[in-house]
């Protein structure tokens, strides 16, 4: 089992910044990917950004040039730098990992990002 914790959720202005932190646990070394989804109402969850165990990263084309995946290994701590936020990003973000060779999929509780004057 893997635990996913989040953290950096908020309100901010348009055009403002937040970092995203999601710190896992437990059986750690079964994840081979780890991302962000996020889900505004009454829309479907979509994927944001995800990153690899070597590092490759894959971003929504709505975040492109603003968000900023990484990981820092030693803390099992992936992050979410987002940048010149605009209301649209408005959402809950969830932390999630996979373990892609037996499927299982770890989710965290969200964490609420609204972006609004």
């Amino acid at each position: 089992q893997v635990q996913l914790v989040e953290s950096g959720g908020g309100l901010v202005q348009p055009g403002g910044s937040l970092r995203l932190s999601c710190a896992a646990s437990g059986s750690i070394r079964s994840i081979h990917v780890m991302g962000w989804y996020r889900q505004a109402p009454g829309k479907q969850r979509e994927l944001v950004a995800r990153i690899t165990n070597s590092g490759r990263t894959t971003y929504a084309d709505s975040v492109k040039g603003r968000f900023t995946i990484s990981r820092d290994n030693a803390k099992n701590t992936v992050y979410l730098q987002m940048n010149s936020l605009k209301p649209e990003d408005t959402a809950v973000y969830c932390c999630h990992a996979a373990n892609v060779l037996s499927g299982d999929n770890y989710w965290g509780q969200g964490t609420q990002v609204t972006v609004s004057s």
